[in-house]
């Protein structure tokens, strides 16, 4: 990696006509605009299927990919719908936010339509597809067949026992009876990844490399947990014994109870951590840099006794730290990656990360308490660090503005030199001439919008993951200033 810089945008915030964004003209756009703009990297949130919340750190699968993503003028373009179908859809009046429960109604069964005109005819195609996947996709496409069926509910709630133990006659007798529902998720998955690789193929040629999101935990409710329950620590009925959280901090008094079910790190262990090898390689074939979430509990993870309402009570335990983290660095040579170390850090922590030779990453929200120093102010950076304005999980920058102290705000402004320019231009400014390796801010901080435009507030439950970048924003003016910007910081890339 080298001296750069590149901008944070999910692909659900992409405009389009159809309720959140997908692969197709906008997603083309939009690297034409990183490309104008000279920027490197284009940083995304998890690519996965969302469950119940519609957060892409809670996913069915972490190998799957999200079916809204799905472009549903490419598949009219490619004859599997008609255009008069896709519009009798309501996917929400709002162009600014996504309406997952209209989305959710309208998605499958439209997507249903393409997969009656084009699985017989892409045949041979799927079942290649079928056969490179065949480690993860089969027991995704039972999963989500079953939970259909099931009426949607989570997977330890189904009536039927052996299937809900994945006893192999249940697999057996469930594979026949739901083949047409499992093609079905077949058809949306090699619909995906063929709408993406060729998105992801037009990004590189451009000269633009992807950063994904890896959340360190897997859903409860997911196929990974289902068919592999012996990678988890679970009881004999598989109901979870521990789950991930973070204990109480400066942030959160009850601290951040995730649910997520724990790694059982020994039987992990014992087959050379295969499922994470597998879980990289996946991950790996949608991503050029992996930034792992949560680092962290790679060296110790907070186990919270399962059942608690909080993450107060539990306690530190202690993770897979260099033995896994160098396997996946000589696995996987050509991939980069990135640790989010952010919180507080312990001693083993910064010695993980050293260790494991990832860049860290630096907030400059974060760095402008004007009564105590930080090491988030651009000045304590090595230059082996990511530096953002704010991750998904922060105010854009106007609307920390906002919410911050008064004498914070104004201790930002005189550290940035922030003059007659827009305030958020001094943010942007100040990460750009900062020495760390890579600079990255959300595509808010870009437009300057503040309140009502913030992605996710951590610890609640509802109204996040929605926002989205409308069609005429990403303007070339913006483009322009930004090429300039990164030329003057030495960002450009050759």
């Amino acid at each position: 990696m080298n001296r750069s810089s590149g901008i944070l945008l999910p692909i659900s915030s992409l405009p389009s006509p159809y309720g959140i964004g997908t692969f197709g003209a906008a997603a083309y756009a939009f690297a034409d605009f990183l490309h104008e703009a000279g920027q490197k990297y284009w940083q995304l949130l998890p690519l996965g299927p969302t469950s119940y919340g519609d957060s892409p750190y809670q996913s069915f699968s972490t190998f799957a990919g999200n079916p809204y993503f799905v472009d549903l003028d490419l598949l009219i373009e490619d004859g599997l719908l008609l255009a008069e179908e896709v519009e009798a859809c309501d996917w929400g009046e709002d162009p600014r936010h996504v309406d997952y429960g209209k989305i959710y109604e309208s998605r499958f069964a439209i997507l249903a339509k393409a997969k009656a005109r084009g699985y017989a005819r892409d045949y041979e195609d799927v079942q290649a597809f079928c056969q490179e996947n065949e480690q993860w996709l089969d027991n995704y496409a039972l999963y989500m067949a079953c939970k259909k069926h099931f009426g949607m509910k989570a997977w330890s709630e189904w009536e039927d026992k052996d299937i809900r133990m994945h006893r192999p006659e249940a697999v057996e007798k469930y594979r026949r009876d739901l083949q047409e529902d499992m093609e079905l998720f077949i058809y949306i998955q090699y619909l995906f990844f063929k709408q993406w690789n060729a998105l992801r193929a037009y990004i590189n040629d451009l000269g633009i490399e992807i950063i994904g999101d890896l959340p360190i935990y897997v859903s409860m409710d997911s196929a990974d947990v289902w068919a592999e329950p012996e990678y988890f620590v679970l009881n004999e009925e598989r109901i979870p014994l521990e789950v991930a959280g973070v204990p109480p901090d400066y942030f959160s008094e009850d601290g951040q109870l995730w649910g997520n079910p724990i790694y059982d790190w020994e039987a992990m262990a014992k087959d050379g951590y295969g499922w994470w090898i597998r879980r990289i390689e996946g991950a790996g074939k949608l991503y050029d840099v992996i930034r792992i979430d949560h680092f962290r509990g790679f060296d110790t993870y907070w186990a919270v006794p399962y059942g608690e309402k909080t993450a107060k009570i539990g306690q530190w335990k202690q993770g897979p730290g260099m033995d896994l983290v160098g396997l996946l660095k000589k696995t996987f040579p050509k991939l980069e990656f990135i640790a989010e170390d952010l919180g507080e850090q312990s001693p083993s922590v910064r010695q993980l990360l050293a260790d494991s030779g990832f860049p860290g990453m630096k907030i400059l929200e974060f760095a402008f308490d004007s009564d105590e120093p930080s090491d988030y102010q651009p000045h304590t950076y090595p230059r082996h660090c990511i530096c953002y304005t704010g991750t998904h999980d922060n105010s854009p920058v106007m609307l920390w503005k906002a919410e911050a102290k008064p004498k914070d705000a104004a201790y930002a402004a005189e550290y940035l030199g922030i003059g007659d320019e827009p305030y958020y231009w001094g943010f942007i400014r100040g990460g750009m001439r900062s020495v760390a390796l890579l600079f990255v801010a959300q595509m808010q901080d870009y437009l300057g919008l503040g309140k009502g435009h913030r992605m996710n507030v951590p610890g609640t439950a509802s109204g996040n993951w929605t926002w989205r970048m409308l069609s005429e924003e990403a303007t070339t003016e913006i483009a322009e200033k930004l090429y300039r910007m990164t030329k003057i910081y030495g960002r450009l890339q050759k």
